[in-house]
């Protein structure tokens, strides 16, 4: 079963930033859509970013100019840059990869990570 593990999340005040990083393992594809998700309590959980498999990247309008998402495919690493970040921010993140690898698939049919917190205070 592949293995996709999150780290870099953290404490900040309103306006800092983070940096968090996805390693996925055990996972057999090359070509692939790696995605961010965060839940905070008592929401729906949203996708932040994503970057699928022809590289073509999307973003939440919540998170566009303050987010960059990035890939190394060779190392399957995926990355989270969080820049001037709000207290709205908050929430578990989580890195996606879908079943079957290639193109990005719905939550259900995708391999998830623990997640890494992420707190924003103001």
């Amino acid at each position: 079963v592949p293995q996709v593990a999150e780290s870099g999340g953290g404490s900040v005040q309103a306006g800092g930033s983070l940096t968090l990083s996805c390693v996925v393992s055990n996972y057999i594809y090359d070509r692939f859509c790696m995605q961010w998700f965060r839940q905070a309590p008592g929401k729906e959980r949203e996708e932040v970013a994503s970057i699928d498999d022809i590289d073509s990247i999307t973003y939440a309008d919540s998170v566009k100019g303050r987010f960059t998402i990035s890939k190394d495919s060779a190392k399957k690493i995926l990355t989270l840059q969080m820049n001037n970040l709000k207290p709205e921010d908050t929430a578990q993140y989580y890195c996606a990869i879908p079943w079957g690898g290639f193109t990005c698939k719905s939550p259900e049919y995708s391999y998830w990570g623990q997640g890494t917190q992420v707190t924003v205070s103001s």
